[in-house]
Order: structure tokens, then sequence, then C-alpha cells
């Protein structure tokens, strides 16, 4: 009997997207802990406003996300990279002169615009480069990238801060920016049929059909939102010497997570994984926040890191299974759209609890809104996804 073998998933082009999108993670993930320390501790920043400015890149992902996704489904997707990818490692020089909070909001806004465009066209670029055989491994070993340096760039950002400076790690973000450009000039895009321009709608922003899974996916990303910011501040208050540990053990509990999940959303288990990752997470937060050790706080990352590395490709598969080929742009711009809302609700909120409460009070409500999304998933999404799939 014939075998049939799986076509090549790492392709030179594949691997260059993947790089790509590592080192732009890296550049940006540089500064996410730091922000909160350095807007505090050098510019006086209030802990309750602290959310205001750390939000600030996050709401203007949510009003360029959806214009993101017409592009990259109307334009070259390697030219619209390039360019917003060129654009992102620019801005990096506007925190030198972000002197003032209200310039520092203005350069986290205007970076968060440049950011989003890159992510979306990365992301479409990396699936037009996978055999649709393979798509969802494909999606969550690329994730694995980015979820891999959101962790590694925050344990080396916390260091270079506590012993050089924010200024150094701005360095070190637009080198690692620069050589990413370089290896997005390396890939090799599919040719496309040209596109005719559609008469404009709001379907081209945003994918209707999946409104339920964007809505319960919120939940879970408001509990994502919480991590970056406070983690290195919760760590100090818990006597934790060194808030990085968190992001190793994140990082492995994704990519220990990557191995199986994927595979198993292309066997078809797609709701299975998302349910056991929300529970994962659930418990996880709930761990997080009320048992205060070192080796609670190392597994408390390291089952976040499972619960999300899993959650994440499950959930973008659904909505690029929702979407047709011409609008594979759009679904990715509605996944990271979702993202990126429950990581802004989570970053205003949470700076907001977090100034009249206890860190310990936030992580015990992300826990609880995971429970909530597993019920929602289940009894809502779930069943719309089924009635409305393509594939």
């Amino acid at each position: 009997m014939e075998v049939l073998s799986k076509p090549k998933l790492w392709s030179l082009s594949y691997l260059n997207v993947c790089i790509a999108n590592f080192l732009m993670a890296c550049s940006f993930n540089l500064l996410m802990p730091a922000i909160p320390l350095y807007i505090t501790e050098q510019m006086g920043v209030a802990q309750s406003k602290t959310g205001i400015v750390l939000a600030s890149y996050a709401i203007a992902l949510l009003i360029v996300r959806p214009f993101s996704g017409y592009m990259v489904d109307i334009f070259p997707r390697k030219k619209v990279l390039l360019l917003a990818f060129t654009c992102y490692v620019l801005i990096f020089f506007g925190y030198f002169f972000a002197t003032t909070v209200l310039l520092f909001i203005l350069v986290r806004f205007i970076h968060g615009i440049t950011w989003g465009l890159s992510t979306v066209s990365s992301s479409t670029l990396a699936i037009d480069v996978v055999p649709s055989e393979r798509r969802a491994e494909g999606i969550g070993y690329y994730g694995t990238f980015m979820n891999v340096a959101m962790a590694i760039a925050p344990f080396v950002a916390l260091h270079i801060y506590n012993h050089y400076s924010f200024q150094i790690l701005l360095w070190g973000a637009v080198g690692m920016g620069m050589l990413g450009i370089v290896a997005v000039s390396l890939i090799k895009a599919p040719v496309r049929p040209k596109v005719e321009r559609e008469k404009l709608s709001l379907d081209r922003f945003f994918l209707f059909k999946g409104w339920p899974i964007f809505l319960n996916q919120l939940l879970p990303c408001f509990a994502w939102g919480t991590i970056g910011p406070f983690v290195a501040q919760y760590a100090k208050q818990v006597n934790i010497s060194n808030a990085g540990i968190f992001f190793i053990f994140w990082a492995g509990g994704i990519i220990a997570s990557r191995v199986f999940s994927g595979k198993l959303v292309d066997r078809g288990k797609i709701h299975i994984v998302n349910v056991s990752a929300m529970v994962i997470v659930a418990l996880s937060f709930f761990a997080f926040a009320t048992v205060h050790n070192i080796y609670a706080f190392c597994a408390s990352g390291l089952f976040i890191g499972i619960g999300f590395g899993m959650m994440a490709p499950a959930l973008q598969t659904l909505y690029i299974n929702l979407a047709p080929n011409n609008q594979r742009g759009t679904a990715n711009s509605t996944y990271l759209l979702g993202f990126d809302l429950g990581l802004a609700l989570g970053m205003l909120i949470g700076g907001y609890i977090t100034g009249i409460k206890t860190f310990e009070f936030l992580f015990l409500i992300c826990s609880a809104l995971c429970v909530v999304s597993i019920f929602v998933y289940w009894f809502w999404a779930r069943i719309v996804f089924e009635k409305k799939r393509l594939r």
C-alpha cells in the first residue's frame, strides 16, 4: 500500500518568515516589562495610571487591525510587510525623545500602528507559504517563534534595565529589528493572482461569521494582557528576586504545547484543544494568585504558557476555516484584533485594579474570566463554528 508523505513544511521562505517574526517580537517585547518600571520609577507615573500608557499601543492596534487585513488581501503581502516593518523599526528612535508622559504615549501609539500592520502581513504571509495540509501545525510553529520571543525578551530586558539602562534596551531593539528586515527581504512569496478591488464593505475589515469566537477570545486574552506589564511588579511584591524566571518557564510551556497541539488541531481535535487550554489557564492563574513561593511562581508560568500555547493556533485556525481564501487577511486581522482588544483591556483595567486593589485580586479575576470562557466557547462559539465552517 502506497504511503502518502506529508508536504514539506520547513521551506526556506517559511523559515525566514518565522525568523523575521521572532526578531520583530523580540524587539517589541524587550520594552514590555521595562516600560511600567521606567514610567513609574523614572517618569513618576502613578501605578493606577500605568494602564493608559501601557495600552496606548494596543488602542492603536484596534484602529489599524481591520484595515491591515484589507491591505494584505489587496496588495502584495511581502511589500506591505517590508514597508510596515521598516517604519516599525524607525519608530524606536522616538523613545529617545519621549521625555514627557504625553510624548511617550504618542510614540507608543504610533508604534502600535506599525506593529499592527507588520504582524497581520507577517502572519498572513506565513499561511501563504505553509502547505494547506499542515496549516495548523505551521501556524503553531510560527506562533511559537513569537511566543518564545515574548518569553525570552522580557527576561533579557529586565536584566539590561536593572544593570544598564532603558536606552541600551532601545538600541538592542533597533538591532533586532534591522536583522528582521533582512530576513523579510529573503522571503520568496508565492505569486498570487491579481485581485480585483472589491467594493468596500464591513465584511472586508472584520470576519462577522467569527463574532462569537471573537467575544469568547476576549476573556482569556484579558488575562494574557496582564502578564507582560504586571508580572515584574508582582514578583517584587512577593519577594521573587528575578521575575524573568517566570518568562523562561512561560516560554518552555509554549514550546512544549506546540509539539502536539497543532497536530491535534489538524486531526480534527480543535474543540478539545481549546477547552483543555482554557481549563489549564484558569487553574494556573488561580495558583499564581494564591500560592506565593518560587516553585508556584515557576509552575504557574509553565502551565500558563502551555495553555496559551495550545489556545492561540487553535483559535486562529477557527477564523481561517470560516473564511474564503480571498479573506484570509481579514480572518487573521480579526483574530489579532480580538487578541489586541483583550490585551488592551487587560492593561487598562489591570493598571486601574492594581492601583486600588492588589495584584492577587487581578490574577483571580483573570482566572474567573478563563472559567467563563470555557462555557462561552462550548455552548456558543463552538456551535456557531460548526454551522458556518468552510473547511
